[in-house]
């Protein structure tokens, strides 16, 4: 695992990306949702309108989740909002984006797994965490080998995904998720993590023992995994002058 303590972390996460995508023009992107990705999202469609960017014409994209229960079209959705955040303003046509179909819940998640399978396996996965540790939806307890499948969002989740809705009644309940063991599939993870809120979820999973309460800690079994933290997110960590030493020594041909 690299982790990385950044003030740039937004530009970094798109600098990979981009040299994906130059590298691989088909590339299979996996997209996270949520407040952690946003500023990178916002990066790439930036550097896209002023002409800078590589072409996403070719690219295949797999969100990690989706809502159950809410009406196809619905603007919190996980698909909507990828199309809102990023693949729009990039010009990846929307049927090249998939996301888990929550119309059927029971059969989703060995469909999610055979498409993601047929498109060759995800390339770079981009990941945020949650302050218990979670990723995706895979709450503290999910099984470290778990595929896509259908969740219960926890009451703090909801409270925590409230601010998207209403009110905490109108968050669902339910949610399809990649799994952990999913997740670990993809030949490049690259977790972003900003604020002082992640800070306790950080340190256990990049410097606790492997475990189920702690589910990003699954980052540790990657041969492949980058973590990009700012100051705040890296507080914890107990390590920090090592990871600031092995960064600043890491020849500039290698990238994240």
């Amino acid at each position: 695992m690299e982790v990385v303590i950044t003030g740039v972390a937004a530009e970094l996460a798109a600098d990979a990306i981009e040299a994906l995508m130059r590298a691989q023009p088909s590339a299979v992107l996996g997209l996270a949702t949520g407040s952690s990705p946003l500023s990178t999202y916002q990066e790439l469609v930036r550097r896209h309108r002023a002409g800078t960017g590589p072409s996403y014409g070719e690219v295949r994209c797999f969100t990690l989740d989706e809502y159950v229960g809410l009406p196809v079209g619905h603007p919190e959705t996980y698909r909507e909002t990828i199309f809102r955040e990023l693949t729009d303003d990039l010009g990846i046509d929307r049927d090249r984006v998939a996301s888990p179909d929550a119309g059927d819940p029971q059969h989703a998640g060995s469909r999610y797994e055979a498409a993601i399978v047929a498109a060759g396996g995800v390339d770079l996965q981009v990941l945020g965490i949650g302050a218990d540790g979670h990723l995706a939806f895979n709450e503290p307890g999910s099984s470290l080998a778990s595929a896509t499948r259908m969740k219960t969002l926890t009451d703090q989740t909801r409270r925590d995904n409230a601010r998207f809705f209403g009110s905490v009644d109108e968050v669902p309940r339910h949610v399809l998720t990649q799994g952990l063991g999913t997740i670990l599939r993809a030949r490049h993870l690259l977790m972003i993590a900003t604020g002082a809120g992640k800070a306790a979820a950080v340190a256990a999973a990049v410097e606790g023992p492997l475990s189920a309460s702690c589910p990003a800690s699954v980052l540790q079994l990657h041969p492949h995994a980058t973590v990009l933290l700012d100051a705040e997110a890296a507080s914890g960590l107990e390590r920090l002058d090592y990871y600031r030493e092995v960064h600043a020594g890491k020849p500039s041909w290698q990238g994240l």
